[in-house]
């Protein structure tokens, strides 16, 4: 109990003189021992002091490499250092405005304030017999250019993507959407990285009770860093144990666009091309930003492919064991007799030839993403090459296991969402288990599991296969179809019906009207 007591009393007088330190002091002397202990062995802090007019003693704090030293050394320590005037403790604010023509200028009163501004890459100006400090927004540090993203490519459409600066992914969506009703709010999460993550939303469409549930998910993160927005992904989603992403990533602005102007809300991070969009559902990662840059028959006709080429990628190789395990009456007999000769040396049984060539598939594919670009391709197509034509050769597996396999890895390459692809790789696995050991039946029971495991998912309270499960008429236009432009009268209902339309009803074009008005303007 003592022991306590004593602990309690030393935590008091530890608190009271933190609390001290917080508020800047008139004594310079005593405001630069104290960020200096802060950024102790921090030999890229720079503390740089001077005095303003001759007489006032300053200093200025910063981060090399976060700031324009240019612009530091060319405009801010000539105009104070040159300054006439003799004695400024008088009026230092209008001092700073009618001296210093730096745009970004801020007021701050605690060490706190210091740290976090100094952290972000301004300059804080100290001077002497003042009790508070300046923010000099002069930061700049290097940064990728902008480009188009290689993992969203597209034939037709916009060519620029995220870069990992906030400010660029901020202003490149703020092209998009010139409206006011476009909102941003920064919060900062992470104990030590003190990551800047800002919302976005347009306020007129975007439902508040969505809003409100965005932000008491973030504010609930209480993390000591966050490096990637999958980090804030996995700690906000609704279900961390699915194997479906309940949230959609993207590095292009024409989609995050897209989904704001349908009423979702953009999670946006400093450090990161990467942009989270809320909430979803499954059919959303199944579609392409060009599917709305091609015509509505092509788009339609992709969209189908992909449904088709998904169920290829996750059934195929299990129907293949299934068929040739407990099924060989549904192959013919003709194709039955080529199999069964491929097949005739093979040691293996069919489960486990298709679980070593997929585990072979895979492991190539990560080689090929984790090599540099100049050879990870070269060694993934021409190592399956390699190893399926010799493992035919050998005896391992038979030439149609070989074909199984190539053409369910092409299917996956459909998918345009990769985290929706790796979902159905994963799943692929037990769905072989499942077709070895009870056939036909096993495929079924794979099935009705997974789709009773997504019907109970929600994405921020959005049914993860809504519009069909629930059933929405009127939202199925965007889901097995894509209908044309002119159509789209009305925003998909994700959490409310808050400004449901999104144009016009009388939008189709109707050429016969221009006609008659041509032919009225010749005869006249």
């Amino acid at each position: 109990m003592r022991f306590f007591k004593k602990n309690s009393a030393q935590n008091l007088h530890i608190e009271h003189q933190h609390e001290q330190l917080h508020v800047l002091s008139f004594d310079l002397k005593q405001n630069m021992q104290v960020l200096q202990n802060v950024y102790d062995n921090c030999m890229d802090v720079v503390f740089h002091s001077f005095q303003i007019g001759g007489t006032t003693n300053a200093a200025l704090i910063y981060i090399d490499g976060f700031v324009n030293i240019e612009e530091l050394d060319s405009v801010v320590l000539p105009s104070l250092m040159k300054h006439p005037f003799s004695n400024i403790s008088i009026d230092i604010d209008r001092l700073l405005e009618q001296t210093l023509t730096v745009s970004k200028t801020k007021k701050i009163q605690t060490i706190a304030e210091c740290i976090e501004h100094i952290s972000s890459g301004s300059a804080v100006l100290l001077i002497d017999s003042q009790n508070k400090a300046f923010a000099l927004g002069i930061s700049k540090w290097e940064k990728r250019s902008i480009e188009e993203p290689t993992g969203e490519s597209t034939i037709r459409g916009p060519r620029e993507g995220f870069t990992e600066s906030l400010g660029t992914n901020l202003s490149l969506l703020r092209r998009k959407i010139k409206s006011p009703q476009l909102k941003m709010k920064t919060m900062k999460i992470g104990t030590y990285t003190q990551t800047e993550v800002a919302i976005s939303y347009i306020e007129e469409i975007a439902s508040p009770t969505l809003l409100e549930e965005v932000e008491a998910r973030l504010h609930r993160i209480n993390i000591d860093g966050i490096l990637e927005t999958s980090y804030i992904e996995e700690l906000i989603e609704d279900n961390p144990y699915s194997p479906f992403p309940q949230v959609l990533n993207t590095e292009r602005p024409d989609v995050v666009a897209a989904n704001l102007l349908e009423g979702r809300v953009a999670i946006l991070q400093d450090g990161t091309p990467f942009v989270i969009i809320v909430p979803v559902s499954f059919y959303s990662l199944l579609q392409s930003s060009e599917d709305y840059y091609h015509r509505s028959l092509i788009g339609t006709a992709i969209r189908w492919l992909r449904y088709l080429f998904l169920f290829i990628s996750l059934l195929l190789p299990s129907l293949y064991v299934a068929i040739l395990t407990f099924h060989q009456e549904m192959v013919p007999t003709s194709l039955l007799f080529t199999m069964s000769a491929s097949r005739e040396l093979i040691p293996f049984p069919a489960l486990v030839e298709a679980l070593m060539m997929e585990i072979v598939f895979e492991a190539l594919r990560e080689a090929g993403v984790r090599l540099p670009k100049q050879a990870g391709a070269a060694v993934s197509i021409v190592g399956a090459l390699v190893i399926g034509q010799a493992a035919v050769q050998a005896g391992i597996v038979s030439a149609p296991m070989i074909m199984v396999v190539a053409l369910t890895g092409i299917a996956s390459f459909t998918i345009p969402r990769y985290a929706a692809g790796i979902a159905l790789r994963m799943l692929r696995f037990p769905m072989i288990f499942l077709a070895g050991s009870l056939g036909l039946l096993g495929i079924m029971l794979g099935i009705l599991l997974i789709l009773t495991h997504m019907a109970t998912l929600r994405s921020f309270g959005v049914p993860y296969l809504s519009p069909i499960a629930p059933m929405q008429g009127r939202e199925m236009k965007d889901v097995l179809i894509r209908v044309p432009l002119w159509k789209r009268n009305t925003r998909p209902r994700l959490t409310g019906t808050k400004n449901i339309t999104r144009q016009s009803p009388e939008q189709k074009p109707n050429p016969l009207d221009g006609d008659d008005k041509m032919e009225k303007g010749g005869g006249a």
